[in-house]
């Protein structure tokens, strides 16, 4: 069964990372496009520079930010205060540790449900400037998406909090 679960959270890491390297390349290829059709667009007609190259590399970037956020939660790799932890007994550091990921928890559900609440309502109601056809609820979906992808990994890494502070071996 934990080897499932393993099994789960590694095709789930793997789809978010893909996702994310698909909003850089995009990142990347829209602004090469956008720069060569200021500067080169000058001289070479059927370069252009689109009006809404900005926008969507902008958009791009906020699905890059987000979803990479719940990358570093499966990692464990976000930035933490841990000046004090040597000088603290381990349960003490675990636990806070613990705490701490309960409280990302906490904040990882208010992102998926307000987050969704303001995409499907606010986001419905307005659209790009670029692209008056184009939703802005695609602009406001990374955050109750970062939100349900950080729920995921944070039950993860709380499991192994817990089986830290109780002296098991973890199995995921």
């Amino acid at each position: 069964m934990a080897e499932k679960i393993k099994s789960f959270y590694d095709i789930f890491y793997r789809i978010v990372m893909f996702l994310c390297k698909l909003f850089l390349i995009a990142d990347v290829l829209i602004t090469s496009y956008a720069v060569l059709g200021r500067y080169v667009g000058k001289y070479v007609p059927f370069i252009t520079d689109p009006s809404w190259s900005e926008e969507i590399v902008l958009t791009c970037m906020i699905y890059m930010a987000f979803l990479s956020a719940a990358l570093a939660i499966h990692k464990q790799s976000h930035i933490r205060m841990t000046s004090l932890d040597g000088y603290l007994p381990k349960k003490v550091v675990q636990g806070l540790d613990l705490f701490g990921d309960v409280l990302v928890l906490v904040f990882s559900v208010i992102m998926l449900h307000r987050g969704g609440v303001y995409a499907a309502s606010v986001g419905q109601k307005g659209f790009y400037v670029s692209l008056p056809w184009l939703s802005k609820f695609w602009l406001y979906l990374p955050v109750p998406l970062a939100g349900f992808a950080v729920i995921l990994f944070e039950i993860e890494v709380i499991y192994k909090h817990i089986c830290a502070l109780l002296g098991r071996e973890v199995k995921i």
